[in-house]
């Protein structure tokens, strides 16, 4: 296996570039980056009039191996900004519409694989950062030092689904008074004794994913990127996006279907829907057994298309 695959493997990679329906001569964005998995794809579909658009916040992709080819390609331009910026982006370099727009939510390998990067319990003890753009202000640790009880318990709920959120806040808030909760090995022993034990690993991976989406404003950037899209894409043109998190999935279904993040469909005088968009695939995709024998991390890959009107 190349190092370039132990980086990144992407998900749902044939069914994107199916979705997209890649014209050559295209103009087309990636809005995260991350391995390059997805961007190697779409370029090798590009002809020599094609370009490609692609962002990320994060200052190290341009340093892995999976990326390197990407940078020398004459048709790759690279935006290192977080993809709610999407229309600033496209006009400093003079792009107005494009024909199709891809966005992976999804943390790269090396995030969870690296412990400076402080995105997993399997790290006992590493400061928990989580930052995306290591130049952004807030880190996890700070959050787990300065949150109060109600708003720890909010985002365990909320983001990381989880039923006993206030438990949870009540004991980290309680055990940071005497003890650090800013590593993995810290929070972890703090948590683990209010979990079921056949519980454990899928509720403080719940945990972690909840203060990751806090620490990068994650469902702020989606909507913000999301409500950009349809003025961007020209006409016909596709959007796909590959969610892991029951809440990005539901923003992204609900725009699909509506144009606005609660799914109503608004009507005009005479009943016809006010939607942006067409449904390219009614029922969402998700990954068959060979793909997830091969690439575990796809299991909770949920793939949904669409096109402009």
């Amino acid at each position: 296996m190349s190092m370039a695959t132990e980086y990144h493997i992407p998900a749902l990679l044939t069914q994107c570039m199916e979705g997209l329906h890649i014209k050559p001569d295209g103009v087309y964005v990636d809005a995260t980056l991350g391995g390059g998995g997805h961007a190697s794809e779409l370029l090798k579909r590009l002809g020599k009039q094609g370009k490609l658009i692609a962002f990320d916040q994060d200052e190290e992709v341009t340093s892995n191996p999976s990326t390197q080819n990407l940078l020398t390609d004459k048709r790759f331009i690279f935006v290192r900004s977080n993809f709610r910026f999407l229309t600033n982006f496209l006009k400093y370099h003079q792009i107005e519409k494009v024909d199709g727009i891809l966005a992976d939510l999804g943390v790269s390998f090396s995030h969870f694989d690296s412990p400076e990067r402080g995105f997993s319990f399997r790290f006992g003890d590493q400061k928990l950062d989580m930052r995306m753009n290591r130049q952004a202000r807030l880190k996890a640790s700070d959050m787990l030092e300065n949150y109060t009880e109600a708003q720890l318990a909010d985002l365990f709920y909320y983001y990381g689904e989880l039923p006993n959120a206030r438990r949870i806040a009540a004991a980290i808030v309680k055990a940071r008074r005497q003890t650090d909760v800013t590593t993995a090995a810290g929070l972890t022993e703090v948590i683990e004794p209010i979990l079921k034990k056949e519980d454990v690993k899928k509720d403080l991976s719940k945990l972690f994913m909840a203060i990751r989406i806090e620490v990068n404003d994650e469902m702020t950037a989606l909507r913000k990127f999301l409500l950009q899209c349809p003025a961007v894409l020209k006409p016909a043109g596709r959007i796909a996006v590959l969610s892991y998190h029951s809440l990005e999935d539901r923003l992204v279904k609900n725009f699909f279907k509506s144009g606005n993040f609660d799914g109503k469909i608004v009507q005009d005088f005479y009943g016809n829907k006010l939607v942006p968009f067409r449904l390219v695939n009614n029922k969402v995709i998700v990954a068959d057994e060979s793909e997830i024998a091969a690439n575990p991390r796809a299991r909770s890959a949920k793939l949904r298309i669409a096109e402009v009107k």
